[in-house]
């Protein structure tokens, strides 16, 4: 026989029990679900990428779809591979994150400069294709900014990449090589300098142009 002490103890038990039982358990939240709660967003490759040199993006981004002429202003070489043919580039394919720029050289549609945020800057590269729109064996050499620039102008010096595919290709006097491209209002300049070499074209940018040419190996 229970005791009124322990039958009194065992009501109160039964209806602390009863309490709980009627609250719906809520479980604790798993880690992978409480580490998501406290992980700040991935940041943008936009956001990381210095002013300068996003402005500098941005004011080429403002040209896509649209094609301009060209002159040849310096080649030291003393080529006539430029100097004799019509020189047209078309801003032509634009993402958050890259541009592809193809340079036309009369019916010579080969080249594509390509421009793409890296989140520690812009990087060049300049996409050769055979007609077939195969890869040429000299391709995706280039560089990357080294400084901030401006929204006008960006210097990619040559990247370890392009020097080891220079040398293996026996180019050794390009390994110093400086792309530059300055982006004003009425003109957008393209230029390669070394030591002893120069090489620069300027396109006007206030009167662009219908172009039907497609870069080789692009859609």
């Amino acid at each position: 026989m229970f005791s009124i002490q322990s039958r009194f103890s065992l009501t109160a038990l039964l209806t602390l029990f009863v309490s709980f039982s009627g609250c719906a358990m809520v479980p604790p939240p798993s880690i992978a679900t409480a580490q998501k709660a406290h992980t700040p967003p991935a940041k943008s490759i936009s956001a990381i990428t210095a002013t300068e040199q996003l402005a500098f993006f941005n004011q080429l981004q403002a040209l896509c779809g649209k094609a301009f002429q060209g002159k040849l202003v310096v080649d030291t070489s003393g080529s006539e591979r430029f100097a004799d043919a019509a020189l047209l580039m078309h801003v032509r394919e634009c993402s958050e994150n890259q541009i592809k720029i193809p340079f036309y050289v009369g019916n010579d549609a080969s080249r594509t400069w390509v421009i793409t945020k890296t989140g520690g800057g812009l990087l060049l590269k300049h996409d050769h294709r055979h007609q077939d729109g195969s890869h040429d064996d000299l391709t995706m050499y280039g560089g990357h900014t080294q400084t901030l620039g401006s929204a006008h102008n960006q210097a990619f010096p040559v990247d370890v990449y392009t020097q080891a595919l220079f040398t293996e290709l026996g180019y050794p006097q390009s390994l110093t090589n400086i792309w530059e491209i300055f982006v004003y209002p009425d003109t957008f300049t393209y230029r390669l300098t070394r030591a002893g070499f120069e090489f620069r074209v300027a396109f006007d940018l206030t009167q662009p142009v219908v172009s039907n040419m497609h870069p080789w190996g692009h859609k």
